[in-house]
């Protein structure tokens, strides 16, 4: 069942609900746990020209497009954000974001820190953020390698990577390390709570508060 703790007769703007980490921490896992239990909340779908991985969905995972069509909407303005990673593009489409957001909407975005760069100058009253850490740098290759989606060169890549992402812990709102799934899993869920109560996203609490004093 899903949990809505968002007060039901109070407007409220949704915000942006950044998760990020180094490849193989769990912040894919924990954002799809995430959209199973809580209510009022969306994947961000990001346009990618990463070839399509043997599960994945179009326009479910990714919008997966040619280099030609990702530069044209960079060139366009359309992408709130975008960055390379692993020699491929990704980035968030803007005009489907704000639309979601005025209606109340919270979406949750999977992405690195060089996104979450990009969306704080771009919106940073909108915008919660998480950094994942892994428990022990091991921990972290041993989850890499047991996920069985990348060949060893590509394993070490990551790993090669993962102590540079790790050093862009301390730009973001919250830090976890992701011990224990279920538990990390609560944690982010509090978070979720907590930023849906906050005043400055009750847009329409003025009102209820008049309407309150008017009885």
């Amino acid at each position: 069942m899903k949990i809505n703790t968002s007060p039901l007769s109070i407007a409220r703007r949704g915000f942006m609900f950044v998760l990020s980490s180094p490849s193989g921490v769990g912040k894919t896992t924990i954002a799809h746990k995430i959209l199973s239990l809580e209510a009022n909340i969306k994947l961000s779908i990001s346009v990618t020209t990463r070839p399509k991985r043997p599960l994945e969905k179009e326009g479910e995972d990714y919008y997966f497009v040619s280099q030609k069509h990702f530069q044209q909407l960079v060139k366009e303005g359309q992408l709130l954000e975008y960055a390379q990673v692993y020699g491929h593009l990704y980035g968030t489409p803007k005009a489907s974001i704000e639309a979601q957001l005025s209606t109340g909407m919270d979406i949750l975005f999977d992405i690195d820190w060089q996104g979450t760069q990009q969306l704080k100058q771009v919106a940073t009253s909108d915008l919660v953020s998480i950094f994942l850490l892994p428990p022990t740098f091991k921990a972290l290759e041993e989850r890499l390698c047991k996920r069985a989606t990348d060949d060893a060169e590509i394993v070490q890549m990551r790993m090669a990577k993962a102590a540079d992402e790790l050093s862009h812990w301390a730009e973001y709102d919250y830090v976890i390390v992701n011990n224990d799934l279920e538990e990390t899993i609560q944690t982010v869920q509090s978070i979720l709570h907590a930023e849906r109560l906050k005043r400055r996203r009750q847009s329409g609490l003025a009102k209820f508060v008049n309407n309150l004093r008017g009885e």
